[in-house]
This record gives structure tokens, C-alpha cells and sequence, in this order.
């Protein structure tokens, strides 16, 4: 197999000609991206269309990084703060009306723990898939093979090592769970402060 094929199964692979043939054409797009001002939102989710064939209604805050882009799949409606960075060595899919905040990290890279095997410069990509309805919060670090569900939320500054349930919010490093979201949480908008009536008379069919 080449190397391209074997990073395609998840197996061991060496970054070689022609795979840093494809970084040089994602890093080429993603600087369209990321020299644009940063309020023109039309033609910046216009350029991260080349970056990210495989999505739908999306909206960016640049800079932006990934690896391939090829490699991601977003669900309609996504949302990402400044600097996320997106390894996609192995697929990242990622369900609809997800936010991340600023600086999420998401990395299916990885590298042998034992220094002399990581030293052949061999390597290897885990998926990560991400559920639908989920918020990210800001300096999230999502790590290889992790699966997160529908409807989560990732206190900030997490660090995610394993797979994370439906429904439920999640903080720490690593990531636990530590509650379940339930329909009391409806009306709440910061810990214990409730929507106010203005609003919530405005909102409250729809959620």
C-alpha cells in the first residue's frame, strides 16, 4: 500500500511526497481564508468552501488551520470562533448546528508513545466524530478516536481523552461527565440566571 492508502485505513504512515503534496494544497486555500478581513463574511465562508467541500451553511472566524480539509464533514449551520485548528490526518465528522468557541483544538494525529518507534517518523490518525447540537467551549482539546454525542457541551479548557455521552455537560482534563442537560435547563441562560420575559416570550415556542 502507499502511505496515502494506509493513513486512509488508519494504519501506520509516513508523511511522504505525496501527502505533503495535499497539506501544500489545503495550506494554499486556507491562506485565501485567513488574509481576508475579518468582517467579510460572504467571501469567507465562500474560500472555506474550497477548504471543506463537505459542508453545508457554515460560518468561520479566521485564522483558521487544518490539515487536508478533504477530510472533514460538517453538518449544517456550524459555527467556529477564532483559531481552530482542525488535524484531519483521519476523518472528523461533525453533526449539525455545532458551535466552538475560540481556540478548539481537534487532533486525530497521533504518534508512537516509545521515543525510538516515534522516532522513525512513522505515525497514525484516529477519527473523532462529533454529535448533533453540540457546544464546544473555548480551549477544548478533542484527542484521537473520540466520539462525542448529540446535545453535549464541553465546559472550556477541557481536555477530551474518551468518548462522551448524549445529553450531558462535560468538563475537565481529562473530560467527565458531570451532569445530565434536562428539560429544566430550557430557560436557563448562565448557571442559575434565568432568559428574561422579554425574550423568552419570544423564544419559548420554539425551544
Amino acid at each position: 500500500m502507499t502511505n496515502d492508502e494506509r493513513r486512509e485505513k488508519g494504519l501506520a504512515y509516513f508523511a511522504d511526497e505525496e501527502i505533503y503534496g495535499q497539506l501544500a494544497e489545503c495550506r494554499k486555500r486556507l491562506k485565501v481564508v485567513n488574509e481576508l478581513d475579518r468582517w467579510e463574511y460572504d467571501k469567507i465562508n465562500l474560500a472555506m468552501k474550497d477548504v471543506i467541500p463537505n459542508s453545508e451553511k457554515l460560518f468561520i472566524v479566521p485564522p483558521f488551520y487544518c490539515e487536508f480539509g478533504t477530510r472533514i464533514k460538517l453538518g449544517n449551520n456550524f459555527y467556529a470562533n477564532y483559531n481552530c485548528v482542525i488535524l484531519d490526518v483521519a476523518p472528523v465528522t461533525i453533526g449539525e448546528n455545532c458551535m466552538f468557541g475560540p481556540n478548539v483544538s481537534i487532533y486525530t494525529a497521533g504518534h508512537p508513545v516509545h521515543p525510538k518507534t516515534r522516532n522513525t517518523g512513522y505515525e497514525y490518525g484516529k477519527p473523532i466524530t462529533i454529535g448533533d447540537n453540540c457546544w464546544i467551549g473555548g480551549s477544548v482539546t478533542i484527542t484521537p478516536g473520540v466520539t462525542i454525542g448529540d446535545n453535549v457541551v464541553i465546559g472550556a479548557g477541557s481536555v477530551v481523552t474518551r468518548d462522551i455521552p448524549d445529553n450531558v455537560v462535560a468538563v475537565g482534563n481529562p473530560c467527565r461527565v458531570i451532569r445530565e442537560i434536562t428539560d429544566k435547563d430550557r430557560r436557563y441562560l448562565h448557571k442559575d440566571e434565568l432568559i428574561d420575559d422579554e425574550i423568552w416570550d419570544k423564544i419559548k415556542d420554539d425551544v
